[in-house]
């Protein structure tokens, strides 16, 4: 690897550029081109839509950010197994990529210490981590598309992001939270790309090969999309249950042990979460006096309300 040897407390810096004579057959421009209709369409889902206006709770970023975490578990775990195979070794940069142990800082922010108990890879996001792993055991060839789709959008967009979640959140200026978005040993994002995209195009690989990274590629961006529309449903159903005057999820646990909450995710007809009706009823004045002598009642309600 050409990067620059790094001492403690230095930061890389970067000398590789990208060839200003890049050519359209060149894996960078085939996955830029290739690729475009589907980042449009990731952009303006509405979960990307609702996040770049600011408009994110806590509990939802929480969510979100526990399916970063097994998403870059499964690819860093494929990137490791593949960091000596040569159709993917010039861009293995663990030290300047990896986001694992930063959203696990991420996560024993918002969740403590146990936070490992407290957490679920969620069904759109298992399906993601499955198609990573099978690429990396099985087709190394097309780790470089969900690499590139990743990490080049976390250093692209995702510093956007960055920003938006720390003023939404009023998260500390210390950056706890948002690690993730943190990549402390890349100096200039913008060199870092041009380098990246440069061992890219350097990769030995045929017609057939290139064209299949692009659709694994587009693929990647589907699981994606996936994941923001799973995370966007959860949005408007703690947005309901808020509204209903249901206590809202924090993040903790699984979402989908409430009743009412799996009803909707599920899109079932059925009946909604008792609790909804009984905030109904208690605004009446003959139930609130009968609740009142119900202490084994409302003893049961305030249990679950704490869960």
């Amino acid at each position: 690897m050409e990067s620059a040897e790094m001492g403690e407390g230095e930061m890389l810096r970067y000398e590789e550029t990208e060839d200003d004579n890049v050519s359209p057959t060149d894996l960078s421009e085939l996955l830029k081109e290739g690729t475009k209709e589907s980042h449009d369409r990731a952009e303006n889902t509405q979960f990307v839509k609702d996040f770049l206006k600011g408009r994110i709770k806590e509990e939802l970023f929480k969510l979100a950010t526990v399916a970063l975490y097994f998403t870059y578990s499964a690819l860093e775990e494929e990137m490791d197994r593949n960091e000596d195979n040569p159709v993917f070794a010039p861009l293995y940069f663990p030290l300047e990529l990896h986001r694992k142990e930063a959203l696990i800082k991420d996560l024993q922010y918002f969740y403590g210490e146990d936070w490992k108990e407290k957490i679920q890879c969620s069904e759109a996001t298992q399906q993601y981590v499955d198609r990573i792993h099978h690429v990396g055991q099985n087709e190394p060839e097309l780790l470089v598309a969900h690499a590139y789709t990743r990490y080049m959008g976390d250093l692209s967009g995702g510093q956007v992001l960055k920003k938006v979640a720390q003023r939404a959140l009023k998260l500390p200026s210390t950056e706890e939270g948002i690690q993730f978005y943190v990549f402390g040993n890349i100096s200039n994002a913008q060199q870092f790309k041009q380098l990246y995209r440069a061992r890219m195009n350097a990769l030995d690989l045929d017609k057939n090969t290139k064209e299949r990274i692009v659709e694994e590629a587009n693929r990647a961006f589907r699981f994606n999309m996936q994941v923001f529309d799973e995370l966007d449903k959860i949005g408007k159903s703690l947005a309901e249950a808020h509204d209903g005057g249901l206590p809202v999820h924090d993040g903790k646990g699984d979402l989908r042990k409430c009743p009412y909450y799996a009803d909707k995710l599920a899109g079932n007809a059925g009946p909604s979460c008792p609790y909804q009706g009984t905030v109904a009823l208690a605004k009446q004045p003959l139930v609130q006096l009968m609740l009142a002598t119900c202490v084994v009642v409302l003893a049961g309600a305030a249990a679950w309300y704490m869960m």
